[in-house]
């Protein structure tokens, strides 16, 4: 007997091959899918299961995995607006410092990820103060995690010292290293914000726990100038010179490359996280991931924060990603929507070293998947659902999401966790988070 089956899917799979399959079945036990069918095969009627749903002919996808985030910053979401990044950062670090203890940060991160949710995420790598805190709020709305400790070699919340750090992230690695919803990593914040040698020693620490070593890299060109200045070479320059590059690295952002550091990413097969909002809406600039691309780095996608981006919105990032590089070359073809749906699933796995778990809807994987609504005004007809996916899907078609084959999300309502006392939270906070900076 199954625990689940789906019945009357369009399938998009977003295996390697990119398959559809219409009017499919999917049956579900043990948290992974055991059986897909085509509507011409159709024996699951007569599979005994715990329940079964019909999909009413919606689009049943993978879930999709924001490599980006800082969900607890939705707290201040539109609180500094229309500065560049690094007078942005000035403002928001004396924001944060003022609001965030474990208690905002949880609420903050619900906040976020719950807005990522009710998108059809599944997995979030998130970067933030207190990370327990976001496993926290993950764990309770049945979410995948990618986090850790975070470096930075400010006084910044809490006033920890680097050896706090260390420690923190050590024992995140012994905390979660075994949870299967959780994939642990270190978070140093950047280049321009943390020393060569703590860089080096958060690598170690990845290293030993085979994590994942996430930061931000080349997204401004004033980061650039600031680093030749500093080591006598950029960003990506100064991460490899210093052993930082390889395929357990995640970088956020490279929106300033020239074509050898593009050829380094590649080669040392580290991960690039392409976070268009964000980078548009900081006037940070564009990042070439056509040319990424065409180097063969394994690209993803993120948001970034609700401070910066202002919404958690993985459907605008998928459009901005496949028609910015076709603006910027005058090639309609650059950055097709195959490419871009990759980016934001299969690639994301990838990224997590969980490509054999998570990405694609196939026979053996984990059961996260999303239901797309097509009956929408902005939605029919329907010819290619994988540009339709690209260019006309947005955040509010998700009507269902199932992760690990539980539902969480259901007819657009989380079903996991009551989030109306969050809501309260954050409304009866924000006098104080505006009165942060004046």
């Amino acid at each position: 007997m199954y625990d689940l089956i789906i019945e009357n899917a369009n399938l998009v799979t977003c295996d390697k091959n990119h398959n559809i399959i219409w009017n499919a079945s999917m049956a579900i036990a043990d948290g992974r899918i055991q059986v897909i069918e085509s509507g011409s095969e159709k024996k699951s009627q007569h599979f005994a299961a715990s329940q079964k749903i019909d999909a009413g002919n919606k689009i049943v996808m993978p879930g999709l995995i924001n490599m980006h985030c800082h969900a607890a910053d939705s707290l201040f979401r539109g609180l500094v607006e229309e500065l560049s990044l690094e007078a942005w950062l000035q403002k928001v670090w004396i924001a944060e410092k003022a609001i965030l203890t474990p208690k905002t940060t949880y609420t903050g991160s619900v906040l976020g990820l719950a807005e990522n949710l009710l998108s059809g995420v599944t997995s979030v790598m998130d970067m933030f103060w207190y990370p327990n805190e976001a496993v926290k709020a993950a764990n309770d709305l049945g979410m995948r995690i990618s986090t850790g400790g975070i470096f930075f070699d400010y006084p910044g919340i809490g006033n920890r010292s680097h050896e706090d750090f260390l420690q923190e992230a050590e024992k995140f690695f012994e905390d979660y290293n075994s949870n299967e919803a959780v994939f642990p990593g270190v978070m140093p914040h950047g280049t321009y914000t943390v020393s060569p040698k703590h860089l080096r020693e958060a690598k170690k620490i990845a290293e030993r726990h085979n994590g994942l070593y996430h930061i931000h890299a080349a997204e401004t060109l004033a980061e650039q100038s600031d680093i030749r200045d500093r080591y006598g070479q950029s960003v990506i320059r100064h991460l490899h010179s210093n052993g930082l590059l390889d395929q357990k690295t995640v970088l956020a952002h490279c929106v300033h490359l020239d074509d050898a550091e593009i050829q380094l990413i590649a080669d040392n097969e580290s991960i690039v996280v392409h976070n268009p909002m964000s980078n548009l809406k900081l006037g940070s600039g564009i990042a070439p991931i056509d040319k990424m691309f065409e180097a063969g780095v394994t690209l993803t996608l993120g948001t970034d924060g609700a401070i910066s981006g202002n919404d958690l919105d993985m459907w605008l990032t998928m459009r901005l990603a496949a028609s910015l590089p076709k603006g910027n070359t005058l090639d309609p073809k650059v950055m097709n929507a195959k490419t871009v749906l990759h980016m934001a699933t299969l690639n994301g796995a990838k990224a997590l070293g969980k490509e054999d778990k998570l990405g694609s809807l196939e026979v053996g994987k984990i059961a996260d998947f999303i239901f797309v609504d097509m009956d929408k005004i902005h939605a029919v007809p329907v010819f290619d659902p994988i540009t339709h996916l690209i260019y006309s899907a947005c955040k509010s078609d998700i009507s269902d999401v199932f992760i690990g084959g539980k539902q969480v999300v259901k007819n657009g309502v989380i079903s996991t966790l009551d989030i109306k006392d969050i809501l309260e939270d954050v409304r009866k906070l924000s006098p104080k988070i505006a009165a942060s900076l004046r």
